[in-house]
């Protein structure tokens, strides 16, 4: 626990000006991030008598080993960065909602020529226009469903278009009047597009003039008898009102707006958001948050909003947005949301009518959805508590393993030996935190040396990363270059990781408490060497070997056996099989690439079409190695000195043994069977 004064700044060095400040701890990470209308008035709140400090920003403080700031011109610049160093950092004390889920949105593709209406989820897209949140997908689905007999907008994969435009048919929703099957030309793309357009303005509230209209035209039909069109009209205006019925009118006056609720207590926060536009309701989504920092229900309403509004623009911003209280001071945020919707935002409080009435009822959302949450944590935290509290009993460690690394060894008899990192902290998966290695000093099947060889190189590149930060002192271990890549260029990701200057997580930075490996006796004695070849002696080993669900560690000739519904028993189990999982996805990725390269890949300049018109020619890499340079040169786009290096380099290459085909037995001539004994391969994977 470090002591705040230490690193307190001296006086009159702070500024007294706004700005946005950042705690970092030892490991430089940044654990904290904040913004102040004045910087030496917040710093200094910071650095005060301990007992005087509410228990989670004690907590932070004495977790910080150094704190720095930037100076902005105004409160607006200090809201917007401070909202982006929280998305890139990560801080584990800022308060940061997540949704519990990706909520689908209805999608119009208006940046395709032929618009397309799908569901779609994740990043928004540029040209794309949305509309939602739903809470299921199948609700989108049943409104297009009633909506296409009135806009018969395309709704189709690219795919399918495609393919109906080829054979000049269209898809059956062409054929029952769902789709106006622009694909073979029923209508125009500027006519489809009119059709999109008008589907758009209606999903944003603008129904009752487009229902005049259509009653109208229903009237006229009716008046000069023609009255199949008139029925077709009247079962439009049932469906758009059917449609309708999905959204109540909540807000009389068609308003467009949001409103956001809030229910919390001492630990937690739950925030629901309903979005109105044109006086229904179109969308609805909730997030739930730890309540890390010791924040007011304004602050948690700022966060509400840079979490909502920080990636929008444009009419994604409404012009009115109700909360349940009032930031303080509320103008720089309500001049940010002005500035991200292009015109002024109003951001207040509902005090009567219909407003209030209906953020009462988001209030009673978030009030159920923060007990559901309860209710649903209550047992997975209990049951990951006392998963990690076994497994620290069962291997008598002196702690909980809040982070676990564990690491698996896969190959096919031999060839292409690979090896997996996973995490798990706090008994769940970190997924953004998973290496891939190759194995680099020998070749064959080995996997205690591979085991040993894996360990090092992981602990390495840590101490190394401690040097750069200064916290290793001692020198190099024996027999290794400082200046050489641990990771190597075949360890994946290959992408260089970021620098502790900018408080980034790093690739190999954080040790675990527990380092659990795919074997037995031989492999945990591996990974133990390899870590006392590199002094490291505050990371436990053990192993989980398959046969018997066994646990071994170091130096001990009997394993440790959990009972079969021990948690800690289960978690490890979970954790090995993640690690298999990974390194063997990894090891047929590798060797699917492998066997599906040949001769013509290593061939400089030689591009997929040409390679393609070669095969196509000559039927086979066979016979194309058996051809004279004449013969090549045939080939459209492929000139003499292009066919001399091509000649050349299948006269060097060894050609490949015959494919044998498994079931019969029959010798396979033709050189591109090797892909097919993939299938027969899968049983003979470790």
């Amino acid at each position: 626990m470090a002591d705040p004064s230490s690193y307190r700044p001296k006086p009159g060095q702070i500024p007294d000006s706004p700005g946005v400040y950042r705690f970092r701890d030892e490991y430089r990470r940044v654990i904290y991030v904040g913004k102040a209308k004045s910087l030496r008035q917040r710093l200094s709140s910071y650095f005060q008598d301990l007992a005087n400090l509410h228990p989670r920003t004690r907590s932070m403080v004495t977790t910080a080993a150094s704190v720095e700031w930037t100076v902005v011109n105004t409160e607006v610049e200090a809201l917007q960065l401070e909202y982006t160093w929280i998305k890139e950092f990560d801080p584990r004390f800022n308060v940061k909602y997540r949704d519990d889920k990706s909520y689908p949105y209805l999608a119009v593709t208006l940046n395709e020529e032929y618009p397309r209406v799908r569901v779609m989820r994740g990043a928004k897209k540029k040209g794309v226009r949305y509309f939602g949140p739903y809470g299921q997908a199948w609700a989108i689905r049943e409104t297009v469903d009633l909506l296409l007999r009135v806009f018969p907008v395309r709704t189709c994969s690219a795919g399918v278009f495609k393919r109906s435009a080829q054979i000049g048919r269209p898809c059956l929703l062409g054929y029952i009047g769902k789709c106006s099957a622009p694909c073979v030309g029923r209508v125009s793309a500027e006519e489809h597009r009119e059709l999109a357009e008008e589907f758009c303005d209606f999903m944003a509230g603008r129904t009752g003039a487009y229902i005049r209209r259509l009653e109208k035209s229903m009237q006229e039909a009716a008046e000069e008898m023609e009255y199949e069109r008139a029925a077709r009209l009247r079962d439009d205006i049932d469906a758009l009102r059917r449609a309708m019925e999905k959204s109540a009118v909540v807000l009389a006056d068609a308003t467009d707006a949001d409103l956001i609720a809030l229910a919390e207590d001492e630990l937690e926060a739950a925030v629901q958001i309903f979005h109105v536009r044109g006086g229904r309701v179109r969308g609805q989504r909730g997030w739930v948050t730890d309540k890390v920092e010791n924040v007011d229900t304004a602050a948690l309403v700022e966060h509400a909003l840079q979490q909502l509004y920080g990636e929008e623009s444009g009419d994604a911003v409404p012009k009115e947005v109700l909360v349940p209280a009032l930031p303080e001071p509320v103008e720089p945020i309500q001049q940010w949301l002005t500035e991200r919707r292009g015109s002024n935002v109003s951001l207040r409080v509902p005090q009567r009518g219909d407003k209030k009435d209906l953020m009462a009822t988001v209030q009673r959302n978030a009030q159920q959805a923060l007990v559901l949450h309860k209710t649903k944590r209550a047992s997975d935290l209990t049951t990951r508590s006392r998963a990690l509290e076994e497994i620290a009993q069962a291997l008598g460690l002196d702690s909980v393993p809040l982070r676990i690394e564990c690491f698996d060894i896969s190959h096919l008899q031999g060839d292409d030996v690979v090896a997996s990192m996973v995490v798990f902290e706090d008994g769940l998966a970190r997924k953004s935190e998973y290496r891939r290695f190759q194995i680099k000093t020998f070749e064959g099947q080995d996997d205690v040396r591979a085991m040993h060889e894996v360990i090092g190189r992981r602990f390495r590149r840590y101490l190394q990363e401690k040097q750069q930060t200064g916290e290793w002192e001692e020198e190099t271990p024996a027999g290794e270059d400082a200046g050489e890549s641990l990771s190597g260029p075949a360890d994946e990701p290959v992408a260089t990781g970021p620098t502790d200057e900018e408080g980034r997580p790093k690739r190999f930075a954080y040790p675990p408490q527990l380092v659990v490996v795919d074997g037995g006796q031989p492999q945990v004695a591996a990974a133990q060497r390899a870590l006392s070849e590199l002094g490291i002696d505050d990371v436990s080993v053990c192993g989980l070997a398959k046969r018997l669900e066994e646990v071994w560690l170091p130096d001990e000739d009997d394993p440790v056996v959990l009972p079969r519904s021990s948690e800690g028993l289960y978690l490890l189990q979970r954790v090995r099989d993640e690690a298999h999982r990974f390194a063997i996805a990894y090891q047929r990725n590798k060797r699917g690439k492998r066997l599906r390269s040949g001769p013509l890949d290593s061939v400089p300049g030689l591009g997929e079409s040409r390679r393609q018109a070669l095969l196509k020619h000559f039927g086979s890499v066979k016979r194309l190695r058996a051809a004279r340079v004449e013969d090549i040169c045939e080939v459209p786009g492929i000139g003499r000195k292009t066919a001399e290096t091509i000649a050349a380099a299948l006269a060097g290459a060894t050609p490949a043994a015959p494919a044998v085909n498994t079931a019969t037995g029959e010798i396979i001539e033709d050189d591109g069977a090797a892909p097919a004994a993939l299938s027969s391969e899968r049983g003979l994977e470790r």
